[in-house]
């Protein structure tokens, strides 16, 4: 089933999402083709040590290191331009094996400021994904959607994949795809 998922997901990505809409004419489709799109990819941290409670900043277990590897394998196909991770073991350390098959630098978001004007700039017209928590995932999602959509990921789910697209036109669509 993991590998049916694996082949399928640049399918699942290549789609604009699950709430597309009919374009009136040609001329409107032609011209969102060529409107910049910002499309960002947020994952949550993979499976972490919970072996101490008492730490508040545990590293990932075996699982959660095989996860983020095949988090690399999954945005293999992704022309990643950059790559966010919050300032935190697990989540630089499930962003790291994507960050190093694609060549790109790890860069830290505040996970007190999320979606700030500067993270707006740097990222417009971008390909990104965001690594963060169960609760600061889909916050960020909603934030850039502007209307609460998303609750807290659950405690035990590590496989969430949200895509949120935002065109020229302010226009965004969502979706979210779970892989094992």
């Amino acid at each position: 089933m993991k590998k049916i998922l694996l082949l399928l997901l640049p399918l699942f990505l290549a789609c604009n999402n699950s709430q597309k809409e009919e374009p009136e004419n040609l001329e409107t489709e032609q011209n969102e083709s060529t409107d910049q799109v910002t499309t960002y990819y947020f994952i949550r941290h993979a499976e972490k040590d919970r072996s101490n409670p008492e730490e508040k900043d545990p590293v990932l277990t075996k699982a959660g290191e095989k996860r983020a590897r095949n988090w690399a394998e999954v945005f293999k196909d992704v022309d990643l331009d950059m790559i966010y991770s919050s300032d935190f073991k697990r989540t630089k350390a499930t962003a790291k094996p994507t960050a190093k098959a694609k060549g790109l630098k790890l860069k830290i978001y505040d996970t007190s400021n999320l979606n700030d004007q500067d993270f707006q700039e740097q990222t417009a017209g971008k390909t990104v994904l965001v690594v963060g928590h169960s609760n600061t995932t889909p916050q960020f999602v909603n934030l850039i959607l502007g209307e609460e959509k998303y609750e807290n990921i659950a405690d035990d789910e590590n496989g969430a994949l949200f895509i949120v697209k935002e065109l020229s036109d302010g226009k965004k669509t969502s979706q979210v795809l779970y892989i094992n």
